[in-house]
């Protein structure tokens, strides 16, 4: 199965992840309360993680064709997706909250960090849409082929997720592909030479993004996407 939804942990359960794309900043502060760990583990959930646009990354790009996203949720559970999605959408009280199930490859693993203390980077998510252009599988091969060797190597990241939209679990939640999320150091906010990588060296940087937005362009990810940046948190429940 080259494109399963879930995936072993532990002693043999399996786990699906889910992620919710919220809006309005006002809604999120549930998000790091106790209770909400709380009715979490209940439902089955075993990990949480908390992407937020906050005043750490003010300074940073985003953009989107929709109402602006304020933070992103993940969470991996051996129970239902149905019973994680009602406790999120409890929780923020966003009528407008859009949640996916996904199937998770991590090409750059996350640093460790303790729970509930923030990542100290620079944590960008990418909602992505598929050209109708192209297939499913032409979409999948250039974006997860071609694409993701050169995305890393272009670019100052040390972590990259990809997550393929598998299902849309919310009434009206727009159609997307992928959620992409990366860490770049939180000096790429301001300086492009920190984003990509490039040392210094402005023939090199121009190099960089050249060959990264062709790469982009090939699969229809220079355009009709989100870009949210964030402050990462995460818990072990």
């Amino acid at each position: 199965m080259p494109y399963e939804n879930v995936f072993l942990f532990g002693g043999g359960f399996m786990l699906t992840k889910v992620m919710f794309a919220l809006h309005g900043a006002e809604r999120a502060d549930g998000l790091f309360s106790p209770d909400f760990r709380q009715q979490l583990h209940r439902v089955g959930v075993s990990r949480l993680q908390v992407n937020i646009d906050d005043a750490a990354v003010a300074p940073a790009l985003r953009f989107g064709p929709g109402e602006p996203i304020a933070a992103v949720v993940s969470i991996w559970t051996t129970g239902t997706a149905e019973d994680a999605v009602r406790v999120v959408t409890s929780a923020t009280s966003d009528p407008n909250l859009h949640a996916y199930r996904v199937s998770e490859r991590v090409r750059l693993d996350l640093a460790a960090v303790d729970d509930g203390v923030r990542h100290p980077v620079l944590a960008q998510v990418a909602l992505l849409r598929r050209p109708a252009t192209m297939s499913q599988d032409e979409y999948r091969a250039c974006w997860m082929g071609t694409h993701t060797a050169i995305a890393i190597r272009t670019q100052n990241t040390s972590a990259y997720v990809q997550n393929i939209v598998e299902e849309s679990l919310t009434p009206g939640a727009p159609v997307l592909s992928a959620i992409v999320e990366e860490h770049f150091p939180m000096e790429a906010m301001a300086d492009p030479h920190q984003f990509y990588g490039s040392r210094g060296d402005d023939a090199e940087l121009g190099r960089r993004i050249g060959e990264l937005m062709t790469s982009v362009a090939a699969f229809g990810a220079d355009r009709d996407l989100d870009l949210v940046p964030t402050s990462a948190y995460g818990w072990d429940l």
